[in-house]
Formats: C-alpha cells, sequence, structure tokens
C-alpha cells in the first residue's frame, strides 16, 4: 500500500556525508525506484503504470526529455524518472480541507520537499484578497477572476503567460494563441533560465536552435565529448546510449568541475552483467574550474588550426563564414592563460586534441554547466567552432547536442512559446486564425521579474512549473510576484510557488501526463517533442485524480473563452472538444508539421526537418555556418573566496525534491551542504562538518544570504565550489546574467564564507 504524507518537515541539521560513488544505476537504482513508487503508488499501480512509461502506446515521462529508440525495453524508464512519475501518480490527495487546515502563513514555512509529499490537488482553490488561507471555488468562478483581472488592465502587456517544459504541444500552441489574441507577446517560459545560451549560440552560428543529432548518431559517433552536464542524475537514460557507443569503440571525454559517478561507470540494470560489474564510460576527465570552457575550446581550435590536414577545407570553403576572423582570434590563444582559467595541465588539454584529432565523427553534448555564465552564449559558439572546423556538423555520427532537462520545453519552443518571435511565425498565425499578433517583443523570465517587481506587469499566470522556486535572486522574485493583483497557477502539486502570491491567487488543478484525458469526442491524446526533434504522441492511462480537474488545453480554452469572449472568432470550444482540430491548426502554422495528425498516430513518431543535419543547408544570415570569435572570458575570484554553482541533488528534478538524498555523492539526510575542495578548505578555515553562512558577491553591493550550510570536503575543482538549489537561488542576483540570452548566470556566484 501507498504511504500517507509526511506531517512535519523533516529535520535535516545533521546531513550525513560518507565518500562520493564510482558507479552509476546498478541494483541500488532498482531498490530506490521500487521504494519510492510503492509509496507513492502501493506495487499494484507501480506496475500498471511504470509499464506505460515511454512505450509507443503509453505516456510520455514527465521527466527529462532525453529520445527512445525504435525498439523500447519493458522497463523504459531511469531511477529519476521513475520517481517522476510515481509523484505524479501518486494516490495522496491535497483536498480543500487540506487548505482548510494549512493557512497561507503555514505554507509559507514549509519546505518544498514537504510540500511536494502531499500529493494531487484535486479542486481549484482561491486565495481571496486579504484572506489568510485557500478556499474551494468553481471553475466558472475561477475563470472569472481571470477575466476580470485581465480585462481591467491598462494593457496586454501587463500579463505575464509562463510556461513550463512539461506542457504538451496542443496545450503550448493554445496557450501562445491566446496571449496574442490577447495582445502580448509576454511569454517567457523555464528555457530562458536553462538552454536559451544554447538557442542562441545554435541560431547565430548554424541556422536553428536546436540539436543536430539522433540517437542513431550517438551510437555512430567516434568520439563524444559530454560538457557541463550530469547524466548519472540529470538524463539517466543517456547513459545507456553512451554505453552502447564505448561498445561500438566511440571514446568519451567529460569535462566538469565535479567527478560524476555516472559518467565513471554505468551499471545498466537492464543486464545482469551491467548489474553486477558495468560499463566505464570515461575515457578522459578535465576537471575544470567553473566558467573556463570557453577558454578551453578556443585552445583546442587554434591547436586543431595549426595541425596540418587537421581542418576539413573542403566543408569549411562551401559551407562556412568567417573562418579567417575565428583563425587570427585563435591565433592568440595563449597557454598560460588558458592553464590560469581551466586548471587543467597542458598534458590534459595535449590528450584531448589527440583524441579529437583521431575522430572522425564527433558529437559534444552540453547542459547548464555550460549555459548559466556571463559568457555562455560565446562558450557554446566556440563548441560549434570546433565542429565546424573538423566538418562535424551534417554527417553521420557527429554534431551539436545541447540535452535538455525537461520533457517538452523543446516542443513549446516549437509550438511559439517564445517571448521573441519570429515574424514569419506570426504571419502564419495571423494568417490562420484571423488576428493580429503584436510584434514588440515580451519579457523573458528576468525581465518578467523586473517588471512585477517595478510595477508593470500585475498578472502572472503561469502553465505549470515552479516559478518561485526556478527563479534567481529569491527576495527580490517574491518580493515582485508579491506586487502583483493576480497570481495563477496550473498545477498537479503543490510547490513554493502556491505560498508567495499576488492580492488574489488561483491554484487551478490541472491532468497530468499520466491521466487518462477524456473530452466531449472521446479519450484524446497529446504530442511532444524530445531533446533530437522527435515528435510522438503520450496517452495516459490512468483515472484522474479527481474528477474536477481539467486538462491544460481545456484550461485555455475555458479562460479564452472568459477573457476574449464572443468576440473571438477562434473556435475554443471545439479545440477542447478535439485536440485533432488544433493539431490540424498547427499543421498549417509550424513548418514541418505538415499532416500532423496522421503522422503523430504512427507508433514511432515522426522526426521534425532540420536543415544542417539533413541538407548541410545553414538558414543563417549569410546562408552559410558562421565562424565567431568573441574575446575569451572566464571568472576571475577574488582572494578568500570561491566560485559557486549551483546544482541538482540525485533525489531531484528541476525544483522537485523527491528525497534529501544524494547517494552518489554520499550526501544523505539534508540538503543545506557546501561541497568545497579540501585545499580550498583548509586555506579558508572551512572544517569539514562546520556550519558555514554562504554570502553572494556582486557589483551592487546588496548582501545576499544562504545561512546554515554543512561544508562538505569534496573533490571540486580548486577555486570551486557547489550547493543545490533552490536553497541558493537566493545568492544569484537578477541582474547576473548571460549576455545575448539574458539567462541567469546560476554557475558562476562568487561567494565569500561567514561562521553559521
Amino acid at each position: 500500500m501507498a504511504t500517507k504524507p509526511p506531517t512535519g518537515d523533516p529535520v535535516q541539521d545533521a546531513p550525513q556525508v560518507t565518500p562520493p560513488k564510482h558507479a552509476a544505476a546498478g541494483l541500488p537504482a532498482i531498490g530506490h525506484t521500487l521504494r519510492i513508487a510503492q509509496q507513492q503508488m502501493g506495487l499494484a499501480r507501480t506496475a500498471r503504470t511504470l509499464l506505460k512509461v515511454n512505450q509507443k502506446d503509453g505516456f510520455d515521462c514527465p521527466g527529462c526529455a532525453w529520445p527512445e529508440g525504435d525498439k523500447r525495453h519493458t522497463a523504459e524508464f531511469c531511477e529519476n524518472g521513475a520517481k517522476a512519475v510515481a509523484e505524479e501518480a501518486t494516490l495522496r490527495r491535497v483536498t480543500p480541507e487540506f487548505f482548510a487546515a494549512h493557512p497561507l502563513a503555514d505554507l509559507a514555512t514549509r519546505s518544498g520537499y514537504w510540500l511536494g509529499q502531499q500529493g494531487r490537488i484535486t479542486q481549484p482553490m482561491y486565495l481571496p484578497e486579504g484572506g489568510d488561507r485557500y478556499e474551494a471555488v468553481s471553475w466558472e468562478r475561477a475563470f472569472a477572476i481571470i477575466a476580470e483581472e485581465l480585462t481591467a488592465l491598462g494593457s496586454p502587456d501587463e500579463a505575464l503567460f509562463y510556461t513550463s517544459g512539461r506542457t504538451s504541444n496542443e496545450a503550448a500552441f493554445l496557450f501562445q494563441l491566446f496571449a496574442r489574441e490577447f495582445g502580448t507577446n509576454n511569454l517567457p517560459d523555464c528555457s530562458n533560465m536553462c538552454h536559451e545560451s544554447s538557442g542562441s549560440a545554435l541560431t547565430e552560428t548554424i541556422g536553428i536552435g536546436k540539436g543536430s543529432v539522433s540517437l542513431e548518431d550517438l551510437h555512430q559517433a567516434e568520439l563524444i565529448i559530454v560538457a557541463g552536464q550530469n547524466p548519472g542524475t540529470n538524463h539517466p537514460r543517456m547513459l545507456s546510449a553512451l554505453e552502447q557507443a564505448k561498445a561500438a569503440g566511440a571514446k568519451i571525454i567529460s569535462v566538469n568541475p565535479l567527478p560524476e559517478a555516472g559518467l565513471e561507470r554505468f551499471k545498466n540494470p537492464q543486464t545482469p552483467l551491467g548489474m553486477l560489474r558495468g560499463t566505464a564510460l570515461n575515457d578522459l576527465f578535465l576537471q575544470i574550474r567553473i566558467g573556463g570552457d570557453q577558454a578551453l575550446f578556443r585552445l583546442l581550435n587554434k591547436l586543431v588550426i595549426e595541425t596540418e590536414g587537421a581542418t576539413d577545407e573542403a566543408f569549411i570553403r562551401e559551407h562556412t563564414h568567417g573562418y579567417e576572423h575565428l583563425a587570427a582570434a585563435a591565433k592568440e590563444a595563449d597557454w598560460d592563460e588558458t592553464l590560469t582559467a581551466t586548471g587543467l595541465t597542458r598534458p590534459e588539454i595535449e590528450r584531448a586534441l589527440a583524441m579529437i584529432l583521431a575522430s572522425k565523427r564527433t558529437i559534444v553534448c552540453w547542459a547548464m554547466g555550460l549555459t548559466q555564465h556571463k559568457h555562455s552564449v560565446a562558450t557554446i559558439r566556440e563548441v560549434v567552432n570546433l565542429l565546424l572546423l573538423r566538418g562535424d556538423i551534417g554527417r553521420p555520427g557527429a554534431g551539436v547536442c545541447p540535452v535538455r532537462g525537461h520533457s517538452n520545453v523543446q516542443g513549446d519552443r516549437t509550438m511559439g512559446i517564445f517571448e521573441r518571435p519570429a515574424p514569419a511565425f506570426l504571419d502564419a498565425l495571423d494568417k490562420e486564425f484571423g488576428i493580429t499578433s503584436p510584434r514588440g517583443h515580451g519579457y523573458d523570465v528576468v525581465r518578467s521579474i523586473q517588471a512585477m517587481r517595478d510595477g508593470r506587469a500585475k498578472v502572472l499566470f503561469a502553465m505549470g512549473g515552479n516559478f518561485v522556486g526556478a527563479t534567481p535572486d529569491t527576495d527580490v522574485t517574491e518580493a515582485a510576484i508579491r506586487r502583483t493583483a493576480l497570481t495563477v497557477h496550473v498545477s498537479t502539486k503543490l510547490n513554493r510557488s502556491h505560498a508567495v502570491t499576488g492580492r488574489r491567487a488561483l491554484i487551478l488543478p490541472t491532468l497530468g501526463r499520466t491521466d487518462k484525458d477524456v473530452q466531449a469526442t472521446g479519450r484524446q491524446f497529446v504530442t511532444v517533442e524530445d531533446s533530437m526533434g522527435m515528435v510522438h504522441a503520450s496517452r495516459g492511462n490512468l483515472a484522474p485524480a479527481s474528477p474536477h480537474l481539467l486538462s491544460e488545453p481545456a484550461i485555455v480554452a475555458r479562460m479564452a473563452r472568459a477573457v476574449l469572449g464572443p468576440a473571438s472568432a477562434t473556435p475554443w470550444e471545439e479545440f477542447e472538444r478535439d485536440y485533432a482540430t488544433v493539431r490540424d491548426r498547427i499543421s498549417r502554422v509550424v513548418p514541418g508539421f505538415e499532416d500532423f495528425n496522421a503522422r503523430a498516430a504512427r507508433p514511432e513518431g515522426f522526426r521534425l526537418p532540420h536543415a544542417p543535419r539533413d541538407e548541410r543547408r545553414f538558414p543563417t544570415k549569410t546562408g552559410r555556418a558562421n565562424f565567431t570569435a568573441a574575446p575569451v572570458e572566464y571568472p576571475r575570484v577574488p582572494q578568500g573566496r570561491l566560485l559557486l554553482q549551483t546544482l541538482r541533488s540525485h533525489d531531484q528534478y528541476n525544483t522537485t525534491i523527491y528525497g534529501l538524498d544524494d547517494r552518489y555523492r554520499g550526501i544523505t539526510g539534508g540538503r543545506r551542504v557546501v561541497m568545497v575542495n579540501p585545499a580550498d578548505a583548509a586555506e579558508l578555515g572551512l572544517a569539514d562538518g562546520s556550519y558555514t553562512d554562504l554570502v553572494g558577491e556582486w557589483k551592487d553591493g546588496v548582501e545576499r544570504r544562504a545561512p546554515g550550510f554543512r561544508v562538505v570536503h569534496y573533490p571540486t575543482a580548486r577555486g570551486c565550489a557547489a550547493a543545490y538549489y533552490p536553497e541558493t537561488n537566493v545568492l544569484v542576483p537578477l541582474d547576473s546574467t548571460a549576455d545575448t540570452s539574458n539567462t541567469p548566470a546560476s554557475k558562476s556566484v562568487v561567494v565569500r564564507f561567514e561562521p553559521a
């Protein structure tokens, strides 16, 4: 049987620390998966649910966006995917009686872990102005409240429509359509905080802001560079692809400030031998200092250019622009400065170069370790430079692979969830629906917070996610949200955002991926796009957690009817009744989705076109792939300070906290820990097991403090530290962002340590 939720927050004052692990998955992962699933769902529901995850006739995992191959395992999920499913398919319920017993002031004191453990929200809830707790409200009244606030705004641009990466293609398309028919491009999304830097860099250099590889390419690669990514925790099913590539002879280089168990050895739980022995993945581990990646790739590019016969001259001549500019800049790359920026040794870099030169097919994968710095866009452009020099875009087994973190975050952007939409997209949308979309750019996440802070935005509507928990500068963000007139969250479960509200607030409970979706015309399915551009259907198999839930498309459609009224010619009611009608419209607006309904019905789904991959055609301003040559940057840290990166624990997915352990790093029973290299700790007088306050330092002079962290001596790169978010988001200044992409620089936080 499933267990009851915790009644009180667990004590986290004394986390236990053991040496970090050197292998991922295996029997411990199976045991942990089954234990969590049983606690949330019970045994029978666990079997019925997990056997449908990522299957062709099942539902897409609500966790990461890693793709599935054509041949599926019976258990086509990882440990963290199973945790995500268990939390959504839980038998625990948050009813109106729960809210009656827990006023807002009480919810505000609770941890994210405790809130998430309470279960699925069963009814729409309303916090009236001046009220101290949420109360049940009808759907009709909820939409009327939204209409009251939105129609009272002085401008549509005073509303913000945020999207989480869980949202389906159909819901996302309707959401952006509503926002634009309402009159705003204020469509911030979670991508603004993660892979916006990737999209910015790739759009400029190859003409499309997505990765260029398929799962089959990974299996065919001769060299895979994994930079700024921890697949063992964040994308565990990627380890199977790396294992298959290794079996075919590939080499793997990992570039990261921390050693990660998943890249040391993978114990594949799908095979007996894999569980017992596992596969060593890393051939070379470059333990780089935080933010030193651009300097590393610039020097590697210089060395490639200087090596006779190492560049693909025909590819450069026929398909690229700007080679001479890069060559001149690369010539200035300096060994001494690079060693300072990276913390690496000359032999390590030379070994990496030898592996690059020996490879005829190279893929570079990356995640937040590259995207959340001031110079992230320049860093990713430098990665692209390396691949262009070698002709490694547009051929099998080679290319760029930004690994997305949420299951449909890429699809949401494809559907038009973007504050800076392309004119061609808006033209197609307007033609299809007979509307006039606004052309001015809207607010991204950071600018949305600034607008709320400054009184320029008065309504925040969040389609999923945990806006408060995911965003930087926690104190500033929470104060900004409290200035709004109305906050609305479409949610399956509780999180911190429900406790930080505008003058009025609504919680609109929705169906999850695991839930059956039955509308007036019968059972529906939705679609998602994975990290490699494959689109496929997702069908839940469980009875909804409550009869009072609405699907995300239904919520958008009913809100649109309440807000826009009879003046709207858009058939919102039809869209709610039958999602196939939504897909018909998408097929006429979004390139690559022609004949959408028929192709979505295929069990394997379909792949979206990608001109650089498919044709070696680069739809950039120059019509070619662009070399770039930004000045090399890396963080300079004052004496007595360290550079902090915020990261996830293994018991965590984005801001959802499944438990208080980080098994691979040897940390159990608590999350307020800071990992520091023992040599740095000795210099700073930080004893292992001592407690310290983390104090951020930024040019605005504002003190940002995260109190009461246990010091853990850990093999991080020298000069670097690491701690979990969202607890350390308070240290990330709102104005500390990446150039061009405006992504919060959550991996480059200068901190000092003060006694707790």
